[in-house]
Formats: C-alpha cells, sequence, structure tokens
C-alpha cells in the first residue's frame, strides 16, 4: 500500500507523457496532494474545476437512472489529456486521481491501465 505522496510520484514516473498528477476530494473541491504541474498550469485550480466535471457526471446519470459505476472520465485537450479516475478502494469514496498527459508523448491505454494498477496500491 502507497501514501498518496508516492503514489503521485509513481504516477509521474511510471505514465509516459504525465505532466501532472492529484488526488482530489470532490466533496470539498480540494487536493489532498498533487505532484508536477507548472507555473502555468496549477493543479489545485485544475483539481477544483474538475470536481466540477465529476459532479455534473455523476447527478446527470442520477437523473437518467443509470445504476453503472464511473470508471474514468477522459477531456481532450488539443495538447493534453485529461484523465479522472474515481476510486472505488475501501476507503476512496469521494476521491478521484487526476492525471494530466502531454497528448504527444502519451500512450491513453497504456495510461489508463497505469492509473488503475496505482489506485489499486494507493492507502488512502
Amino acid at each position: 500500500m502507497a501514501n498518496t505522496e508516492t503514489t503521485l510520484k509513481e504516477a509521474l514516473a511510471s505514465i509516459e507523457g504525465a505532466t501532472g498528477a492529484a488526488l482530489v476530494d470532490y466533496t470539498s473541491g480540494m487536493a489532498l496532494g498533487t505532484m508536477g504541474g507548472s507555473k502555468s498550469f496549477d493543479l489545485n485550480v485544475a483539481a477544483a474545476g474538475n470536481t466540477d466535471v465529476v459532479r455534473a457526471k455523476l447527478r446527470t446519470m442520477e437523473h437518467l437512472g443509470l445504476k453503472g459505476e464511473i470508471e474514468d472520465i477522459l477531456i481532450t485537450l488539443s495538447d493534453q489529456y485529461h484523465l479522472i479516475r474515481l476510486l472505488t478502494g475501501r476507503g476512496g469514496n469521494g476521491l478521484f486521481l487526476y492525471l494530466v498527459l502531454d497528448a504527444k508523448r502519451a500512450n491513453l491505454a497504456m495510461a489508463r491501465h497505469q492509473l488503475k494498477k496505482i489506485e489499486a496500491d494507493l492507502e488512502v
């Protein structure tokens, strides 16, 4: 089991093209930990904004009566991928892992696979 800091470091080190990672509480919008990012890309602001995305999707699923669980949400920009993975394990309720990828360097399928493995090792 890995703690938050170790998990985020592993995400940046093991996922090709990763430029930022965060563990986020979508009930409050607060990042519980961040790694990476830059002066022009504030992961705390991105975490708060993506909380709204998660809440909107959960609300829409409720209105539609959809019973499935969200595995991840992908936002594609011209030069980046933003991957949001809701945590499902013990203690993960209300949390998501957020990963920013350079679209030119990243393999999206492998990033999703690695993020799923990282989630399994995360101790919240």
